[in-house]
């Protein structure tokens, strides 16, 4: 187990390419310091020799099933991801209420299903690869673990239509099964058809052109604005003209009003 970690660990090129380095010099420096013929081809011959070793467990790593395939598994995983952000949904992490609402994201365009049947596909297959669920455990990652639990509880019936439409599974009888350690779930979707009950009900809305607000009427537009604000409306109100207005002057004295002229002999009798 230890061994199987260390030759899966992202540093192991590196701590075997430094080993190597180290005993290259090593060598380098004997051969320097005993010039003898014999010993330098001795020398050469470890170094090539090495060489040849290092060169075998590097490409070995890296096309082996837990070299290359990862990467080039997280790529594609990714990129699923970006074409439609809702299929982060089916990792089952967002909890219920977020689920339930995921439903139309997932199944509210064809386009949607479709990405989300062949994005579970590949899903699938990065679990199977790992053989059975008891050979898979003893070098199942934490991703991986969230994967097979996802898998397994297959909210929307997707896993159960990737298994009978491309693999020709039956609730009875799947390989892929070997690969879970819980099947119920699975089955239960392949008897009760989920995705083709969720297809159905989405289905009628796809074709459907997508309604347009209504305009906002204008005194709604304006109503909003405050009182003092002008509401730019024409007015009905009738303004004096500028010949019915009497001169005015500041040299003059303020000719005496109505008031004025009552206030005056009330004054004097006073």
């Amino acid at each position: 187990m230890a061994f199987d970690q260390i030759w899966r660990s992202p540093a192991f090129p590196m701590w075997l390419t430094l080993a190597a380095a180290g005993f290259f010099a090593l060598i380098l420096l004997i051969t320097l310091l005993r010039a003898e013929k014999s010993v330098a081809n001795g020398a050469l011959t470890v170094i090539t020799l090495l060489a040849i070793a290092i060169a075998v467990a590097a490409t070995a790593r890296a096309y082996g099933p837990a070299g290359e395939a990862a990467p080039t598994e997280a790529r594609t995983q990714a990129a699923f991801t970006a074409s439609l952000p809702a299929l982060s949904c089916l990792d089952d992490l967002a909890g219920d209420a977020v689920a339930a609402g995921c439903e139309k994201a997932l199944f509210g365009a064809p386009d949607a299903a479709a990405t989300a049947v062949s994005y579970t596909a590949a899903r699938i297959d990065r679990l199977t690869a790992l053989g059975d669920a008891a050979t898979a455990e003893k070098s199942l990652t934490s991703d991986m673990k969230v994967l097979r639990k996802a898998l397994e509880r297959d909210r929307y019936g997707l896993v159960a239509h990737v298994l009978i439409a491309r693999d020709g599974c039956t609730q009875f009888d799947c390989a892929t099964f070997r690969s879970l350690t819980d099947q119920q779930q699975v089955a239960a979707n392949m008897s009760s058809h989920l995705y083709d009950t969720l297809v159905a009900r989405y289905a009628p809305t796809w074709n459907t052109p997508a309604m347009a607000a209504p305009p906002m009427p204008a005194t709604g537009a304006l109503a909003g604005l405050p009182p003092s604000m002008p509401t730019g409306k024409p007015t009905n109100a009738e303004f004096p003209s500028a010949s019915s207005t009497p001169p005015v002057s500041i040299m003059n004295p303020e000719p005496p009003t109505a008031a004025t002229r009552q206030a005056a002999p009330a004054a004097n009798a006073a």
